[in-house]
């Protein structure tokens, strides 16, 4: 199964997390729209049916990535799709 970028999934799980802890305080209609928005997305992401499901995939797959895959910042270190063939950078 292809899974997304692990700083992505990070970020996915991150969100949700903190959005979670927000819903909980303020229990606002906005609050749960973005909730079940990023709750949604964490399922896509992981191909999995319910949060939980989600949560524990994600928490799975960035378990065996390494610490640096998880970082925002590796995708500016990437080359452009043919840099590298043309010596371009």
């Amino acid at each position: 199964m292809l899974m997304p970028h692990p700083a992505f999934l990070t970020d996915l799980v991150s969100r949700y997390e903190t959005l979670s802890a927000l819903h909980a305080e303020d229990r606002s209609a906005q609050t749960r729209q973005r909730l079940d928005d990023i709750s949604y997305t964490l399922c896509i992401a992981t191909g999995t049916r319910d949060i939980d499901s989600a949560l524990t995939s994600a928490r799975r797959y960035l378990a065996d990535v390494s610490p640096e895959a998880t970082s925002p910042a590796l995708g500016a270190r990437c080359s452009a799709p043919g840099a590298a063939a043309s010596g371009k950078r």
